[in-house]
Order: C-alpha cells, then sequence, then structure tokens
C-alpha cells in the first residue's frame, strides 16, 4: 500500500466527489464479503483531472457474486463480458465495468488471452500492460494500492510495463500498438527497453486480429498527438506489419531530383489537418485521409530528362491503394469509401488559380465531393506545407477565392442537389418509351448537361432531351 501525497489525496478525493456512487458501491461488496478496487484507467484519469463517465472496478467476486451484489440496485445490467469475468452495469448516468480478478495466460500462439480468474489484487495489477494503469484504489476503505511505481512514473509521463516488456508484450502483442497509442494520447514518453522491445517483436503483432489492431489504431489516430504516436510506429517496424504504406512514404531523396520528404510532409499534414477540425471534436476520417493523400506516390514516382520529379496520377493510385488498405484493416466500407474519396479528390483544386477552372468545373468539384465538400476544403488547405511564403499565400487566396465561387453558385442554383432539369417520369413521358436503359442514359446525359450549362428552362431542357434522342437513334 502506498500513502498518498496531498495532491493524490485531492485528486482521489475528487474521483469519489464525482462518483459518490463508488463507496456505496463498495459498502455492498463488503457486507458481501468481497473486495472492490477502482482500478486501472479511472485510477490514471482520476489522477490527471480527465475522469469521465465510465468507471472500471476489481473483484474477489465471481461474476455470478457480482451479479448478485448489484441485483435490485443497478439501473441496468449486461453479462456481455461475463465469459471474460466482466459484469457491467449502469447507475445515475454512470457505466460501471466490474471484473473479477484475472491471472490471463497467453500461449503465445493463439491471437485472444486465455482468461483465469486470479486470487489477489496484486496478481491482478501484475498482469495490466503499463505501470500507470496498474494502480488501484480500494472502495469503501481509500487504500491505494501501487505495486510497480505507476505514480511515479504519472509524474514523470513515462509508459513503462510492470514486468520486462518483452514478458509483457509476449502475452499480449497488442500492448506495442497500445504503447504507441497512450504516448500519442497522452503525450508521455516511452521507456527506452519498451521502444527497444517494440523494435525485436514487432513481427508478433501478426497475430493479433485486424479487429483489434484497427481499433487501437483509430484511437492512436484521434487521440491528442497521433504524430508521436505514428513516428513511433514506424521507427519500431510496426507500422509495416498492418500499415506499410506509411513508412513506404520515405522516399531517397537524392541530388538530382529534388522533392520535397513525402513522409515528413504527410504528417505536417495530418497536424495542419488537426487545426482545421473545429469544435466537433477529433475527426477520424479527415485525419487518415490526410495521413493517406500521397501513399501513391511511391509507385508514381518519375524522374524527367530535366531531372524534375513528377507522380502523376498518385491521387488515383493512393486511392485504390487506401482502400484495399482499409478493407484489410476491417474498417467499415462507408469510412472507407469516405477516406478513399478525399483521397481520390485531394489534387482536384491545382489548377484553378491558372484561371482555367469555368462555372462548369466548379459545379463538378461540388458535385463529385457530395457531402465530403467541407472536409475536402480542409484537406486541400492541409496539403500545402511550402515554406515559400508567397507561394503559400497565393494557394491559401486561391482557394478562398474557389470557396467564394462555390457559395456564389451555390447561391444561384443550390448546387447540394445538382439534378437534371427532367425528371425520369417527363424523360418517359417525352420520349414514349417505358423503365429501362433508355432513361437511365437520357437522365444522365442531361445531368452532365446541367453541370455544364447550369440550370436550364424547361423548353431548353425538352429541346436538348428530343436532340440527344434523335442522335442516339431512340427517336426518329
Amino acid at each position: 500500500m502506498s500513502v498518498l501525497n496531498s495532491a493524490q489525496q485531492k485528486a482521489v478525493a475528487e474521483l469519489l466527489r464525482v462518483s459518490p456512487l463508488a463507496d456505496e458501491l463498495g459498502h455492498r461488496f463488503a457486507a458481501a464479503g468481497h473486495e472492490l478496487h477502482l482500478v486501472g484507467g479511472s485510477v490514471r484519469d482520476a489522477l490527471l483531472g480527465t475522469l469521465g463517465d465510465d468507471l472500471d472496478f476489481c473483484t474477489d467476486a465471481r461474476p455470478e457474486q457480482t451479479l448478485a451484489v448489484v441485483q435490485g440496485w443497478a439501473d441496468a445490467i449486461w453479462e456481455t463480458g461475463r465469459e471474460f469475468g466482466t459484469i457491467g452495469i449502469q447507475k445515475n448516468g454512470l457505466r460501471i465495468e466490474i471484473t473479477t480478478f484475472r491471472a490471463e495466460a497467453y500461449d503465445g500462439v493463439t491471437r485472444n488471452p486465455v482468461v483465469s480468474y486470479g486470487t489477489s489484487l496484486l496478481d491482478d495489477l501484475s498482469r495490466r500492460d503499463f505501470t500507470i494503469n496498474a494502480m488501484a484504489v480500494s472502495v469503501p476503505g481509500h487504500e491505494f494500492t501501487d505495486p510497480f511505481g505507476g505514480l511515479r512514473d504519472l509524474s514523470a509521463k513515462l509508459i513503462r510495463t510492470p514486468a520486462a516488456p518483452q514478458i509483457s508484450f509476449g502475452d499480449d502483442p497488442l500492448r506495442m500498438l497500445r504503447a504507441a497509442r497512450f504516448a500519442a494520447k497522452l503525450r508521455f514518453t516511452v521507456d527506452e527497453p519498451v521502444i527497444a522491445a517494440m523494435r525485436d517483436m514487432a513481427a508478433d503483432l501478426d497475430r493479433i486480429t485486424a479487429e483489434r489492431i484497427r481499433d487501437e489504431f483509430t484511437k492512436l489516430m484521434i487521440a491528442a498527438d497521433p504524430i508521436s504516436g505514428l513516428r513511433l510506429l514506424v521507427d519500431t517496424g510496426l507500422a509495416d506489419r498492418f500499415l506499410p504504406e506509411i513508412s513506404g512514404l520515405k522516399l531517397e531523396i537524392d541530388e538530382h531530383a529534388q522533392h520535397k520528404d513525402v513522409y515528413e510532409h504527410t504528417l505536417i499534414v495530418v497536424m495542419n489537418a488537426m487545426r482545421l477540425e473545429g469544435d466537433g471534436g477529433p475527426d477520424f476520417v479527415l485525419r487518415m485521409a490526410a495521413l493517406m493523400h500521397d501513399v501513391g506516390k511511391p509507385a508514381t514516382k518519375a524522374v524527367g530528362r530535366d531531372g524534375r520529379v513528377s507522380f502523376h496520377h498518385h491521387e488515383v493510385v493512393g486511392a485504390r491503394l487506401t482502400k484495399q488498405r482499409m478493407k484489410a484493416m476491417k474498417y467499415p466500407k462507408d469510412v472507407t469509401s469516405e477516406v478513399v474519396g478525399l483521397v481520390a479528390l485531394h489534387l482536384r483544386f491545382y489548377g484553378y488559380g491558372r484561371g482555367e477552372w469555368t462555372d462548369s468545373a466548379v459545379r463538378r468539384y461540388v458535385t463529385d465531393a457530395g457531402p465530403l465538400l467541407s472536409r475536402l476544403h480542409k484537406l486541400t488547405r492541409s496539403d500545402v506545407t511550402t515554406r515559400n511564403r508567397r507561394k503559400a499565400a497565393q494557394l491559401a487566396a486561391d482557394y478562398d477565392a474557389l470557396e467564394d465561387r462555390i457559395a456564389r453558385i451555390a447561391a444561384e442554383e443550390d448546387l447540394a442537389k445538382v439534378r437534371p432539369d427532367l425528371d425520369g417520369n417527363a424523360i418517359m413521358e417525352l420520349l414514349g418509351v417505358p423503365p429501362g436503359p433508355i432513361v437511365g442514359q437520357a437522365w444522365r446525359f442531361l445531368k452532365e448537361l446541367r453541370l455544364d450549362r447550369g440550370p436550364l428552362d424547361r423548353d431548353e431542357a425538352e429541346a436538348e432531351l428530343f436532340k440527344w434522342a434523335r442522335e442516339q437513334g431512340h427517336i426518329s
């Protein structure tokens, strides 16, 4: 047991003030002859002053005994984690998980832990991932337990494992990815022996399911400082196990073919995108698109006779690679589609400042972006990382002008709902055709016409439809 200093006492007192139910719950377990401890992330976050509405407890009670204690007291109970020793409850708006002391065992081959119940709090804390997550506060007694120096590491902003990192990561290789995630979330430094183990054992990550890797990586990407986490993944070789495209951005730069460091440029774009997120909180789709927007460059790099480097159509290749990678990581189709769409469109803006864009081009830009337009604005602006202030200012001014032009045309034409001036029923009536391919072809023709020329009145739209139908041989 450790004696808390005054600051820590205040933090734990604040924890229990925010959740007076903790002591009440503790009394119920004590009356039933069981221990109950606030544990792990709840204690860490309380000491950091960032406690939320989710509380984690551990106990010597088995799941069926826990159910007996909370029955009639909890507002709601769920048993989805029961096979892992966890019972979930809700009380007065708080989500609480109570887990039986565990001593997890891994055989070094399977991808998931084999859960066995432990016999003591120390057993439970010793199997946790990092020292900052291996602290506990008993309720209702408020005794603080910190067998591995979690308080010291929390103060030093250091991520360290309770056991030797090789043992910890051998038990569950996902913990290597979690180290990077906590570094990104808390802005902490990872202990050098831990980094060395991550580098040596990176291949062990292959034992972990794509879904678990995806979930951990997503948390890293929406953390406060994803850049530090990404650097750690690349530097240790972990990224090569599930996202090799990022390490692949480290293109060789020779004295004859100078181009910007694509890897460093990408990290800057991610940071720029974060600054443009606004008050809505972290935007995974925008951040992921920023991370992947140039992954097509290695495959499209070419050096001309003049020594200049080009990456023609890298946005097309990048979109394809992004789709393949996110599918492999088991991301939902809608999320993948949004990220891929942004990667595919991120170069569309360039050329606008040279006066090449007609109103038709602006309409197509808005229509192709659809609901991604706001994010596309942010991604395009974030992609400007040149150190040439004059060039950066010109690009910003050009994009300001494009946004103003979009607003002007939108006010005149309702760009968000660009549709043909004649609907399917009108097409069938005018051409005298039944539902079928001809109607779809005519609809697409009229939409292209709408994008090119803007709104047409009824007579113009009908005349153009008849002209197209005669040219296609659908009417005489």
